[in-house]
């Protein structure tokens, strides 16, 4: 008998053995690295025929993994193995269900420091960070076990005379999942977890830069028991596969966290009724945020700073809820500046290997060049204070950079920029400062820091955000405890993490019978 849902707690590294196991499993994956990982469909494993290299980005020349490229004919029949196993899969029991999920969990955590070396090398999160990842994969597994079995109890129907009604939830059908490398295993988990979970088929098209964690999670799904077909792991570009798995007839529903530009061509492809299609089709779509911390003059100071630090630079700005916008009300704006920087300074960074460094490299070449042109464009449109040049290293390395005195409406306080690049933007008073962060065309992350609970009331109602954190940074949040999801630009606000999330995977079915 499972108890009452719990978050995983994050790995203390700075205990002695905690600290040694982490490095013997950094060993033990380096001596891994470089093998091949053909897809799977139907259980079965294909050839590298054309091959991806998966690349560490602290250290370039080195190759964690290599996977197939997969080809639209492979796309083709891994849909039709995905229909074919739902039509078993479909009547599974939902407490049958739930238990492959408690067990992918409970192997998790049996493989923790494992997986959390395989985030390190693959995508360049830190110890801490890449436990955060791995410790979220599993609450999503747990969260979503149980909620499996409370949806396969049915809704609440009020009663009438004479009759007996129900409400049944069932599965919709095929599903693509189409995660990101930022979060490369617990959105991937948690968005294939809860279609499967609810008694749907998946399609799993990981990102091309962090397909070996989606191997790896196969590797789970397979030692859990899950059957053949269920689950379907199929890297590649998704320019060469994505558009047939999204257009495909087959395709019931498809989930989505990454750009605002490929999740709204997502949306507009899905939105086009295919030959032999006989529904329509869902779609989550994450996209990203330009994150604001709103910092009052009657606050904290110093835990504002942390704060702001944290989310801009944790994990090299590479999450969509990151902080890449503070808004400082002019009162207190140099001193909050002057304290800023000095913290900035004593960012730690090299390859997160090392557990000493807080910051490493972002994630390829594209992102590497596209961030440094955004600082260019943000030297000229702001004042630079830290940063704005490559790091040492032989990766993809880029100094935290802070540039300040922003017009709101500047390109680098406007667009996504995804690194470690912090525009700081001065306000006259709280009402300007609420202007300004509902100023942009995304609403997923916010927070205030401001002592004055007039004011925490006021940007509970008016800070138009999906996610709104009060006195403690914007980034960090729990399965369960906060719901995530953002609105506008930022996506559809399905609220990953909750009691509604596997309503989006199934339909309710609405019975009566006259008694």
């Amino acid at each position: 008998m499972r108890g009452d849902f719990k978050n995983e707690v994050i790995i203390d590294f700075k205990n002695d053995e905690n600290k040694k196991m982490m490095q013997n499993a950094l060993t033990k994956v380096k001596g891994e690295l470089g093998k091949e990982y053909p897809n799977i469909i139907g259980g079965k494993k294909g050839k590298i025929v054309t091959p991806i290299k998966s690349i560490n980005p602290s250290h370039k020349d080195d190759v964690v993994g290599i996977v197939e490229n997969s080809s639209v004919e492979d796309a083709e029949r891994a849909l039709e193995v995905a229909t074919e196993a739902f039509k078993k899969w479909r009547y599974t029991k939902a407490e049958e269900r739930a238990e492959y999920l408690f067990k992918m969990a409970d192997i998790m955590r049996r493989m923790r420091y494992e997986l959390d070396a395989w985030l390190v090398y693959e995508v360049g999160k830190s110890w801490p960070e890449a436990d955060g990842d791995i410790a979220e994969a599993i609450d999503f597994l747990d969260y979503y076990a149980r909620e499996v079995i409370r949806y396969g109890k049915g809704g609440d129907i009020t009663p009438f005379p004479g009759e007996k009604p129900e409400m049944w939830y069932i599965p919709l059908g095929v599903g693509v999942s189409i995660p990101p490398w930022n979060f490369p295993m617990s959105i991937l988990t948690g968005m294939t977890a809860a279609a499967f979970g609810a008694g749907n088929t998946v399609v799993l098209k990981p990102s091309s830069d962090s397909p070996v964690t989606g191997a790896k999670f196969m590797e789970i799904v397979e030692e859990a028991g899950v059957p053949d077909g269920v689950v379907n792991y199929l890297p590649g570009s998704g320019g060469k596969i994505g558009d047939i798995l999204v257009n495909s007839p087959k395709t019931r529903f498809i989930t989505f966290t990454g750009s605002k530009a490929v999740g709204l061509r997502i949306v507009e492809l899905a939105a086009k009724l295919s030959k032999g299609q006989k529904w329509i089709k869902r779609v989550i779509a994450e996209m990203g945020g330009k994150d604001t911390i709103i910092v009052d003059s009657e606050t904290d100071l110093d835990s504002a700073v942390n704060g702001v630090i944290v989310a801009a630079f944790g994990y090299q700005g590479q999450k969509c809820s990151a902080c890449s916008r503070a808004i400082v009300l002019d009162e207190i704006y140099n001193e909050f500046i002057d304290k800023l920087v000095q913290k900035g300074k004593k960012i730690k960074q090299g390859p997160p290997e090392d557990p000493e460094n807080f910051m490493g490299a972002v994630i390829n070449e594209r992102a590497y060049r596209s961030i440094l042109e955004y600082i260019e464009v943000g030297k000229k449109e702001g004042k630079l204070v830290l940063g704005g040049e490559p790091a040492e290293g032989d990766g993809y390395y880029i100094k935290p950079t802070i540039i300040t005195d922003l017009n709101p409406n500047a390109r680098i306080a406007q667009e996504e920029i995804f690194g470690p690049v912090l525009a700081v933007i001065p306000a006259k008073d709280f009402d300007d400062a609420m202007d300004i962060a509902n100023g942009t065309d995304y609403g997923l992350t916010g927070a205030v820091y401001t002592n004055n609970r007039e004011k925490i009331e006021r940007a509970k109602v008016e800070f138009h955000v999906g996610n709104l954190y009060i006195n403690r940074k914007c980034t960090g949040a729990l399965v369960g405890v906060h719901p995530f999801g953002g609105f506008n630009l930022s996506g559809t606000d399905t609220k990953t993490g909750s009691r509604d999330y596997l309503l989006f995977f199934l339909q309710a079915k609405a019975i009566t019978e006259k008694v």
